[in-house]
């Protein structure tokens, strides 16, 4: 299924109708979309679309050489022998026509050979220059892709003319796969799989969410158990440490003290490793929303960004002793048992993203203190705006406001406004009190407000 993705549509296309030459670099994690971006850009032109893998580079080219003969209907071609991609490219660029080439898993590539983005340098300023070819380079490895096309140390440097990093799809446009699914299960999905379109095809439509998480995620021969595995290995060389402290982050501690506590390292041991873990957007790294120098605040914390990741460290990674053996019932109570929470975390993010949404505000997040926390802080030109998130069965009471205004007052402003998030609504009494409050307090049932 192909969702979403018209902004990148939209620049591939504006690309394409240039008449000069132009060259794109398509990055993003593994499943995120890229080759369904790409076929949906080809469905109706012709091009050439090659698939980079990890074999020999006489094979690669032999390969390449074969799909090049086939577009332009060359038996000739086919037959004789190409000695590179420099030859290659020229064949190509002879022919004189509009031609949209794209190499997928153009990493694979650098890794058969280490001087590919020179070779491709030469490619681009000697024969594509001067031509109307369409170049598309697009990879997987994020690091990889990174160093070999948009760095400024890499040969390719300053020839491309766009790039795309695909990110996974917003939350708005889950419900494209689950047509039927109530926004509560949605967020229930989005908060284990996040916006990974091939993760959100596997869970298809289903009747009982725990028995999909069963038959999808906890059972070692399902798509999805080993796939951290994937995801990681091709991002970094010792995964024992990374792995560490993914599953102690996911258990609950945030601070780096804390981690190397767990870990019984010192702190130094981690800090490179927490670098590219924020790089590669597998974890982020927040202070309190209200700090005026992010980049040296001593309050950082840490927290696992991508929700498959998160679920899958804190439900499969400790508990693969029990999966491997067959007792799935026994991860599954413990996923039960603590789900709600888990949801909690998913739940809070989407209401800073709904409050950014619907209101004016310079910035908007967490904050913390040493002995208090609020869910969501929005900083706006005149005004602070409160929120508290609650993904619980039960009603919210006029209680749980009038401890988020007792909090707020450790933040000094004149002007405050309040918003309460909640899975299972509100109790009469709060209402009544926002109907007579309309611009102090808003209510938000799931991810809409309640009017009045």
């Amino acid at each position: 299924m192909f969702v979403d993705r018209e902004k990148e549509l939209k620049i591939l296309e504006k690309e394409y109708n240039h008449k000069n030459f132009r060259f794109c670099i398509i990055y993003g994690r593994r499943r995120v979309g890229k080759t369904a971006l790409i076929q949906k850009f080809l469905s109706k032109k012709r091009g050439i679309y090659f698939l980079a893998t990890l074999e020999n580079e006489h094979l690669l080219l032999e390969k390449f050489k074969n799909i090049v003969a086939d577009y332009f209907a060359d038996e000739f071609l086919r037959k004789v022998t190409i000695g590179s991609f420099e030859e290659l490219f020229l064949y190509i660029v002879q022919k004189n026509q509009k031609v949209t080439i794209v190499i997928d898993e153009f990493q694979y590539l650098a890794k058969v050979n280490p001087a590919i983005a020179s070779i491709f340098q030469t490619i681009c300023d000697n024969y594509l220059k001067s031509s109307n070819i369409f170049l598309i380079l697009c990879g997987s490895i994020i690091s990889m892709m990174y160093r070999e096309t948009l760095a400024y140390s890499s040969p390719l440097y300053g020839r491309r003319t766009s790039n795309i990093k695909l990110s996974p799809l917003q939350f708005i446009y889950i419900d494209k796969f689950f047509p039927k699914k109530k926004k509560q299960e949605l967020i229930e999905i989005y908060s284990i799989l996040g916006g990974i379109p091939k993760y959100l095809e596997i869970f298809g439509d289903f009747e009982d969410i725990f028995a999909t998480i069963e038959s999808n995620i906890l059972d070692p021969n399902a798509f999805l158990y080993y796939e951290p595995y994937f995801l990681l290995q091709d991002e970094i060389n010792e995964p024992t440490t990374y792995f560490s402290i993914l599953e102690v982050i996911a258990a609950g501690e945030h601070k780096i003290g804390n981690i190397a506590k767990r870990l019984q390292k010192p702190v130094h041991n981690f800090t490179t490793s927490l670098q590219k873990l924020i790089d590669l957007e597998i974890i982020v790294k927040e202070v309190p929303i209200t700090e005026t120098n992010p980049q040296k605040s001593k309050k950082g914390l840490y927290f696992i960004k991508d929700q498959f990741l998160r679920f899958w460290f804190a439900f499969v990674f400790p508990f693969k002793s029990y999966l491997e053996m067959g007792n799935k019932e026994y991860v599954i109570k413990k996923i039960k048992e603590s789900f709600d929470q888990f949801v909690s975390k998913t739940y809070e993010e989407l209401a800073i993203d709904f409050v950014k949404e619907h209101f004016s505000l310079i910035r908007c997040g967490r904050w913390w203190s040493k002995n208090e926390e609020i869910d969501l802080v929005g900083i706006g030109d005149d005004y602070y705006l409160f929120g508290e998130c609650k993904w619980q069965k039960r009603k919210v009471c006029m209680d749980v406001y009038q401890k988020l205004v007792h909090k707020s007052a450790l933040i000094e402003y004149p002007q405050k406004k309040y918003i309460l998030f909640s899975k299972s609504g509100f109790t009469q009494e709060l209402i009544d009190f926002a109907r007579n409050n309309p611009e102090k307090l808003f209510l938000v049932e799931i991810l809409d407000f309640i009017r009045f």
